[in-house]
């Protein structure tokens, strides 16, 4: 397929984990894995989020998009579901219709045991709920209608594939591991007027890549899992693609056929692929990926333990102090485009008697794989400080922190970041459809919420 050959790089992989495993019988395995995978590539002509530039529906498919699922069972027990979908934000509320038709189909799955990855990518559809004000003016009724046709059709593939998954458990062998892959640049550079979107070479980064590799009892490789904080921003052209991320996939699935090759997103909210702009820098960036999942799982690897504890809290995040009707109808004078319309609208909510959000609701887990390997899920654009510290204080080679899961509310800055001000500390929240942005403080009550779910045992002792 033309899309396969684009993103195949020049390397030969080799890959000996094939091989009959001496001893290994499946009644006595303890994990139990499945996996599956769905094309969501839109059929009709719609819209593209990420950049709120392009005014038209989208000229071409570059590279086709997907969803994909995997489901793990120790020795029987409840299953944890990871799903990754090639979009720039699937949003809370179809994250919990997916669960809630899964579970009316029969299947016994506790919220805090589904992590639905969102890549990023600025080339695949609108979804509703996600940026309404990305665009400087609203969507016609034609464009709304195919969101919306879009949107259902998507919901009823992420409950396929993922029941498919979870209906095809099979004695499996788990294991994994962690590289690194440096594409990743922090984006935020300090100017004379202010943090301009450009790399800083010099600014903090996660470069980590960590890897569960799932394979048959024969040792067949089944599905490889991974995770990288760094946004999906190579490309800008108005043609739906999965950007690096969905290139890493292809790669790796054309090399070991069958296999189901997912990716999600860590902390990259001030993270950018570097080089960018031209389809060739995504093969490459996804190609750098692949050859680095290719090294580890032809080196030894972890086997990952169980059983898998999963907790989850949902906390309140203060927004920082309300605009004004005064202020919101000088921004609608004033203002043009996005920042007109974020003012037109809070002022309607004003005009109704109604208040203005006052906190954003926050959910977070933590997935515990038998005290071997902590899995913390964030919502949102999240920062790379939140992975850095999560190392910090649980161990940088067993912990493991994938943002953009669950829900894409907006920017979550840390409070450096926060303090420093700029694009992710406060004006990307009128693209989300926020009041304003947050107060200070929103780390620490995150971090508070985090501990209260985090096994004690992985917190390491500070001098």
């Amino acid at each position: 397929m033309p899309f396969l050959r684009k993103c195949l790089g020049s390397f030969l992989i080799l890959w000996v984990g094939a091989q009959n495993i001496s001893g290994a019988q499946a009644e006595d395995l303890p994990w139990s894995a499945g996996a599956a995978a769905v094309e969501i590539t839109p059929k009709e002509p719609i819209r593209l989020s990420g950049y709120g530039g392009r005014n038209s529906s989208h000229e071409s498919v570059a590279m086709p998009l997907h969803a994909k699922a995997l489901a793990l069972s120790w020795k029987g027990g409840p299953s944890v579901l990871m799903i990754t979908v090639d979009n720039c934000g699937v949003p809370e509320a179809m994250r919990t219709a997916v669960v809630a038709k899964l579970r009316a189909s029969g299947l016994d799955l506790a919220d805090e045991r589904v992590a639905l990855h969102s890549s990023h990518t600025h080339c695949a559809p609108v979804l509703p709920g996600v940026l309404p004000f990305l665009f400087s003016s609203d969507l016609t009724a034609e464009e709304s209608a195919s969101i919306k046709r879009y949107a259902e059709t998507l919901q009823e593939q992420l409950v396929a594939v993922a029941g498919k998954a979870l209906r095809s458990l099979k004695p499996s062998l788990v294991d994994w591991s962690q590289g690194k892959v440096s594409f990743a640049t922090n984006r935020r550079l300090k100017t004379p007027t202010g943090f301009a979107n450009s790399p800083n070479f010099m600014g903090p980064t996660d470069h980590a890549l960590p890897v569960i590799r799932v394979r048959s009892a024969s040792g067949a490789l089944v599905a490889l899992y991974t995770s990288y904080a760094c946004h999906c921003t190579t490309l800008g052209f108005n043609q739906v693609h999965p950007d690096w991320a969905g290139c890493a996939q292809a790669e790796l699935e054309l090399r070991f056929p069958g296999v189901v090759a997912m990716t999600a997103i860590g902390c990259g909210g001030d993270q950018n692929p570097n080089p960018r702009r031209e389809v060739q820098y995504a093969i490459l960036h996804g190609t750098q990926l692949a050859k680095e999942v290719v090294r580890l799982i032809n080196r030894p690897m972890q086997s990952l333990q169980g059983p898998v504890e999963c907790s989850g809290s949902r906390v309140q995040l203060p927004y920082d102090k309300a605009p004004t009707a005064q202020e919101l109808e000088a921004r609608d004078r004033e203002g043009k485009g996005q920042i007109a319309r974020h003012a037109r609208h809070f002022l309607s909510l004003l005009k109704r008697g109604e208040a203005l959000p006052a906190h954003l609701d926050y959910a977070v887990q933590a997935w515990d794989f038998g005290r071997q390997l902590l899995m913390v899920q964030l919502p949102g654009e999240v920062v790379v400080d939140y992975s850095l510290r999560l190392k910090r204080e649980h161990g940088a080679q067993r912990t493991w922190v994938n943002a953009y899961t669950n829900d894409v509310p907006c920017y979550i800055p840390s409070q450096r970041v926060w303090e420093e001000g700029g694009y992710e500390a406060a004006s990307a929240m009128t693209y989300y459809g926020r009041p304003t942005r947050f107060a200070s403080g929103i780390e620490e009550i995150i971090f508070d919420a985090l501990r209260k779910i985090i096994p004690a045992d992985y917190r390491i002792k500070q001098p």
